[in-house]
């Protein structure tokens, strides 16, 4: 195991140690906070785990509590073992890359693809497929060599995802989508009528449904800031309207709960389309039946824009739409067959 006795912030790399000294001015600090500033590519939960697992050492004592007060002058030493291997299976699942470096990987995720292993989906998921495709790329995330889930797109919602490969790409990530600064993020969504006006914004507040615990609802109390500025692409007649979504809070079914809030549920949508929309009677026949049997919301993430987590360079990257939707788009203007 190699000794780093710098403060780069350079990727710490898994099976490295890291040596820290303490001057007079980081007296009395916590001692995780300290090492996670110190070292810049380890957050504080994983240096935490790590004082507590017996790989952090303090003048060659293991260190017993992340909440020890630091000591001037004493050298802290960080071993970060090798990554374990990931609990999920690697699965060769086809992807489209859209961008990739040793930080992050961009995709064009799509629909039917569930992100992350969970019960009822515990195989054949984005992680599955990136396991497979980045395979020894992955410098480990939190001990375990896995991608960094930084934001995730529904199941049934196609388009474009980051994926951090490093844990310093994944902190980075996800302080972008947390602080949503320089964050770009464009949806398109097929919505039952035409919104009035034509361009506006929705904001309201997101929780839990009251009732119903697997779905979102606007909520008045202990509901989360939510923010959605959408604006119509094209209309046919009064019947549905293809809206362009942009985020600037980032809620679960978040557009999909504001458009439904706002009288215009999604296309196909099964949990917030919960009866045959009046509007859908100003379509012809085939239109109008190919949009009310479309298995799955025809909400799609176009684009994705924010700066690169180690060069800062800003990063723009689009997806088309996938065929279903676009079929309904022909099917619409009378083009199809």
């Amino acid at each position: 195991m190699s000794a780093r006795t710098d403060t780069s912030t350079e990727s710490l790399t898994p099976g490295e140690a890291f040596t820290l000294p303490a001057g007079a001015d980081a007296a009395g600090q916590r001692v995780d906070r300290f090492l996670a500033a110190g070292i810049g590519t380890l957050s504080r939960s994983r240096v935490k785990a790590l004082i507590e697992a017996g790989q952090v050492l303090r003048d060659g004592t293991p260190v017993a509590d992340p909440s020890e007060p630091v000591r001037a002058g004493a050298t802290y030493r960080v071993e970060v073992p090798p990554a374990a291997p990931a609990k999920p299976q690697a699965q060769d699942i086809p992807l489209t890359i859209l961008f990739e470096d040793r930080h992050l990987i961009v995709l064009d995720k799509p629909a039917g693809l569930v992100v992350h292993p969970a019960p009822g989906n515990q195989d054949g998921t984005l992680v599955n497929a990136l396991l497979a495709h980045a395979g020894d790329d992955l410098a480990g995330i939190g001990g375990e060599k896995r991608p960094g889930i930084v934001h995730r797109l529904d199941k049934d919602t196609s388009g474009v995802m980051v994926v951090a490969k490093t844990e310093r790409a994944h902190q980075a990530l996800s302080a972008t989508f947390a602080s949503r600064e320089a964050l770009e993020r464009s949806y398109l969504a097929l919505a039952w009528g035409v919104p009035s006006p034509s361009s506006s914004e929705v904001e309201a507040p997101i929780g839990r449904h009251p009732t119903d615990r697997k779905r979102m609802a606007v909520v008045t109390r202990n509901g989360k800031d939510a923010l959605t500025r959408y604006g119509t692409e094209r209309a046919w007649g009064t019947a549905c309207a293809l809206l362009r979504c942009r985020l600037a809070t980032g809620r679960t079914h978040q557009i999909r709960v504001h458009l439904a809030h706002i009288g215009h549920p999604i296309v196909g949508d099964p949990v917030y389309l919960k009866r045959v929309p009046g509007s859908a009677k100003a379509l012809p026949a085939p239109a109008r039946d190919a949009l009310l049997s479309f298995p799955r919301q025809a909400l799609h993430a176009e684009s994705l824009g924010f700066p690169h987590p180690v060069t800062g360079e800003t990063l723009r990257f689009t997806a088309p739409l996938p065929q279903d939707f676009k079929d309904l788009l022909a099917l619409l203007d009378g083009d199809a067959g």
